[in-house]
């Protein structure tokens, strides 16, 4: 079953719905188009699709008409047959009334022809290690993968992450973050669930609402990867806003500033905010920072391991165990795996290794007392004449300046030293300044080489709709500016 729609109530009740009688919710990424989406509903054997009209310039209704022509003249209620979509047999929409598919309350109804000993029957026949949920990766190399997701996976993960913000059902969680992804549903929905908390959700992310939603709702808890929090703290509704009942929150989703971090604790009020790490196939958290963690761990490493949950650091290359204090491979095995990818046993296999090791892609060090440091992507790390260099380090740097808002650091090629750096800087309002000035602020506190050679201001990143910075776009848009 899948769902296409931002965080209105009806996500919700569709996700517990599914889990309940055994079926696997599938969810799409609000920002697909019709390419995007017929290919998961295609490749995930979609039954039945519950869908809202649409969101932002995406317009699903129109995507339907075109890839099931025959919804002119299906007859509602009765099992669909379409040829783009060969196993799809239901639409059901949220908005408005569209030929060939039932309205939700049109299928809300018809749980009344269902005894309730049948559904307490397939309640009784679910294994925990039946797969819940297929939530597809953002695809950046190749089509996205379908990753599995199981009962025991989600309710433990979610359990586990909640219990080390020390939810309760005093906390009263702002559900800013897309639902279609690991850090809604599972850091969020299911940490809430497993803690009686409550939930506010948000249709989609705005710094006004959630500003507005933190005051009215006197919020407690809330989520955000550091985009979010970036923008909420440069609104001009951030002054006015009440966070006297703010404590904990997760920022996660990609390696977080060390300087946004000590603001959202200053001026948030956020003073026992963790840092999640891990990715869809973990389902998705590895490590996680604790509320009781010193302020310096927890904004500078990104926790230690998950209750059972095992994480290391091997060479990329060898696959062997590296000391603490060296960069290498962060790999992870425990109750948090996938199941796999559907139906790609190859890109499973190459995943997840032999010792039931996830590869996750990502470099990173361990400390003595085992916290780990995220220190890039190995595809993301820069090799300039041979030496290896880490972007988040100099992102890391660079945010101190007191005119930046947001900073990336991508490698670009070139023909001297195979590959050179590049910063992509959002200035704050009314901020000016040239390429030299951010050279100058680097080269007088870091290594020479660490200097980016080229200096791009920006307005804005490209993202995925998960808010997920997609630095290979920034590569190939730079590629294109500078004539590399």
């Amino acid at each position: 079953m899948a769902i296409w729609a931002t965080n209105v109530p009806q996500w919700f009740i569709t996700f517990w719905a599914t889990t309940k009688i055994g079926a696997v919710l599938v969810t799409v990424n609000t920002a697909y188009k019709i390419h995007e989406a017929e290919y998961l509903l295609r490749q995930s054997d979609t039954h039945t699709l519950v869908m809202i009209d649409g969101h932002k310039d995406s317009d699903y209704v129109a995507v339907i008409k075109e890839l099931c022509p025959e919804l002119e003249t299906a007859e509602t209620g009765r099992p669909l047959h379409t040829k783009r979509l060969p196993f799809l047999r239901n639409i059901i929409t949220i908005d408005s009334r569209q030929k060939g598919c039932l309205t939700w309350d049109e299928a809300f109804a018809m749980a009344k022809r269902v005894p309730r000993e049948e559904v307490y029957r397939r309640a009784m026949s679910i294994s925990k290690n039946d797969v819940c949920n297929m939530q597809y990766t953002s695809g950046t190399t190749g089509f996205p993968k379908g990753v599995m997701l199981t009962h025991y996976n989600v309710v433990n993960n979610g359990k586990n992450i909640g219990d080390c913000m020390d939810l309760s059902t005093a906390d009263r969680m702002l559900v800013q973050v897309p639902m279609f992804h690991c850090f809604g549903m599972v850091l969020a929905m299911t940490a809430a669930m497993t803690h009686g908390a409550t939930l506010t959700p948000l249709p989609a992310f705005s710094p006004r609402l959630s500003l507005a939603a933190i005051s009215q709702e006197q919020i407690t808890c809330c989520h955000g990867v550091p985009t979010m929090f970036i923008a909420m703290l440069g609104h001009e509704d951030f002054p006015k806003t009440d966070f006297s009942q703010m404590r904990t929150g997760i920022m996660a989703g990609s390696p977080c500033p060390v300087k946004v971090m000590e603001d959202v604790v200053e001026k948030m009020n956020m003073r026992e905010i963790t840092i999640v790490y891990g990715q869809t196939e973990s389902s998705p958290g590895c490590t996680q920072s604790r509320v009781d963690d010193a302020l310096e761990l927890r904004v500078n490493t990104v926790g230690r391991a998950l209750p059972g949950v095992e994480c290391k650091i091997v060479d990329p290359k060898t696959g062997e165990d590296l000391p603490d204090g060296e960069n290498g491979e962060f790999v992870a095995r425990g109750y948090n795996i996938m199941k796999g990818y559907y139906k790609m046993p190859e890109a499973t296999a190459a995943a997840i290794d032999e010792n039931g090791w996830l590869h996750t892609g990502d470099l990173a060090r361990r400390d003595a007392n085992g916290y780990f440091q995220i220190t890039g992507r190995i595809k993301d790390m820069i090799i300039r004449g041979g030496e290896n260099i880490y972007p988040k380090e100099i992102e890391d740097f660079i945010y101190t300046h007191p005119k930046v808002q947001d900073v990336q650091v991508i490698g670009v090629p070139d023909k001297g030293y195979g590959e050179e750096i590049m910063a992509c800087v959002i200035l704050k309002a009314g901020m000016t300044m040239d390429a030299a000035e951010i050279q100058g602020y680097v080269r007088s506190h870091m290594a020479k080489h660490k200097t980016p050679r080229y200096v791009d201001f920006v307005t804005e990143f490209p993202m995925n709709a998960a808010g997920k910075i997609l630095k290979y776009k920034m590569r190939e848009q730079a590629i294109e500016k500078f004539n590399l």
